[in-house]
């Protein structure tokens, strides 16, 4: 069963890298990102986690925490690590989840048969701290992530849980943003009083409510 957006994201106890954990409780009060790789020793693979070790400061300034999978056991985690941290520059500095009874990947609807019947695909799972499912991005086997694009999206997840705003195409933190379409102008006036533009009224744009 796929899980979708809202809902509350799986919990599970599995054994990692950095030892055993319960996910929900692992969490905490943070955000999270969980994502799946094909297979232990591949080529794509190795250079996304030596970028996610590279900018995880990113991610730890943002209150988010982030937890590799794929269906290979914690052992050849372990080993491969040593080849990511010579190849990539940056040891891997994240806990990765040994999945080899699949056990994680179906609750998550990792495993597509029509792409693979046995392997992970390039899942990626953002999970608030309520624990719900706020974005999901599924890729081939073939093609790695850009990991910018979910810390953008995280960007705009955070801001749009705190205000009643919504980020516009290709937005970064910093840039205009847009009056949710369910405000009225009467309740803007109150949430925004240093006002917006109205190019239409249903597209009001305003400068990010958090930055001066």
């Amino acid at each position: 069963m796929a899980v979708r957006l809202g809902d509350i994201a799986p919990d599970f106890t599995a054994e990692t890298t950095q030892g055993t954990i319960r996910f929900h409780e692992w969490l905490g009060d943070s955000w999270g990102v969980l994502f799946s790789h094909p297979k232990d020793f591949t080529p794509v693979c190795t250079t996304e986690l030596g970028y996610v070790a590279k900018i995880k400061p990113e991610f730890d300034k943002r209150n988010v925490k982030v937890i590799g999978l794929s269906v290979d056991p914690v052992d050849s985690h372990v080993k491969w690590e040593g080849d990511i941290a010579e190849t990539q520059g940056t040891p891997v500095n994240f806990p990765m989840i040994g999945d080899p009874d699949r056990t994680v990947s179906d609750l998550y609807d990792m495993i597509h048969p029509n792409a693979n019947d046995t392997l992970t695909v390039r899942s990626v799972f953002v999970i608030g701290p309520d624990k719900k499912v706020k974005l999901t991005i599924t890729y081939p086997a073939s093609t790695g992530r850009n990991f910018d694009e979910i810390l953008r999206v995280i960007d705009s997840l955070q801001l749009t849980a705190q205000y009643k705003v919504a980020t516009p195409a290709n937005w970064t933190d910093g840039q205009d943003v847009i009056i949710g379409a369910a405000v009225s102008d009467d309740e803007a006036k109150t949430l925004f009083p240093q006002g917006w533009k109205t190019v239409k009224p249903y597209l009001r744009v305003l400068a990010q409510p958090n930055k001066k």
